[in-house]
């Protein structure tokens, strides 16, 4: 007999925001529900602290069972504070390039945390990276083009990944946002992209149901195969046309 599969609320308490984690299981553990609250909520797994009623941090091999977690109950995330990441996630959630600027995202910052203020070189290079990569992860999943521009321009990587291997495509095809998935299309951002899960950001786009996002990176992929930039000469492409009449049907996208 399958799980009882139920809903949770997720509250995002930094923000304020509340998402709905709709596929839950009591023999979920804590670290699965991470996994999915990195594209519902948008916050890398390794930033996420969760909380259950008065229980503190819930750790990852535990279950939502072991915890007593009701359908319809309220997880708290909360960003893990140190080195400068609750900032940073709220500037990235809010969308404004001159907050975060000023927040350590490209190698001529002079923002400093206790952590960083001695480091040099290459070491000092990667610490920026990360959070440029956050930012735009961050940026992708709500769908402010005009930060994530902000941050492509001073060298955020698109083909950075998370620890599940997600880049910020799959982040913005999580949410549909199409700006978001032109933008980071136009810097080179991969549609066949795998994470540990062995999804693509177009499978991801049609297990969340966003159609229109899927469309647009389903019609980007024959593009870049076929070597056109006119979506008409596509018209002419077997290929095409054969993947075009299977498109939409329960077979995972390639």
């Amino acid at each position: 007999q399958a799980p009882d599969v139920f809903a949770v609320r997720v509250l995002l308490e930094e923000t304020g925001e509340m998402f709905q984690a709709a596929s839950c299981r009591g023999d979920m553990t804590v670290r699965e529900l991470k996994e999915e609250l990195e594209l519902l909520v948008g916050v890398p797994l390794d930033l996420q602290r969760l909380r259950y009623l008065d229980q503190g941090v819930l750790m990852d091999e535990t279950t939502l069972k072991f915890h007593d977690v009701v359908p319809g109950g309220i997880i708290s995330l909360c960003v893990w504070q140190y080195d400068g990441w609750t900032e940073l996630v709220l500037a990235a959630v809010e969308g404004d390039p001159s907050k975060l600027s000023c927040l350590g995202v490209d190698e001529g910052s002079l923002y400093r945390t206790a952590n960083s203020k001695h480091f040099e070189g290459e070491r000092w290079k990667e610490w920026i990276a990360q959070r440029a990569f956050v930012a735009l992860y961050i940026t992708s999943h709500r769908g402010h083009p005009d930060a994530m521009q902000y941050l492509l321009e001073h060298g955020a990587n698109c083909l950075r990944r998370t620890l599940l291997g997600r880049t910020a495509l799959h982040a913005a095809a999580a949410m549909g946002h199409l700006d978001s998935i032109n933008l980071l299309l136009s810097y080179g951002a991969s549609v066949n992209d795998k994470d540990t899960r062995g999804e693509t950001p177009m499978s991801i786009a049609r297990r969340m149901n966003r159609r229109h996002g899927e469309r647009r990176m389903f019609l980007f992929y024959w593009m870049t195969k076929s070597g056109t930039t006119d979506p008409k000469k596509l018209m002419a492409n077997k290929a095409f046309h054969r993947a075009k009449s299977g498109f939409g049907s329960k077979k995972k996208s390639q």
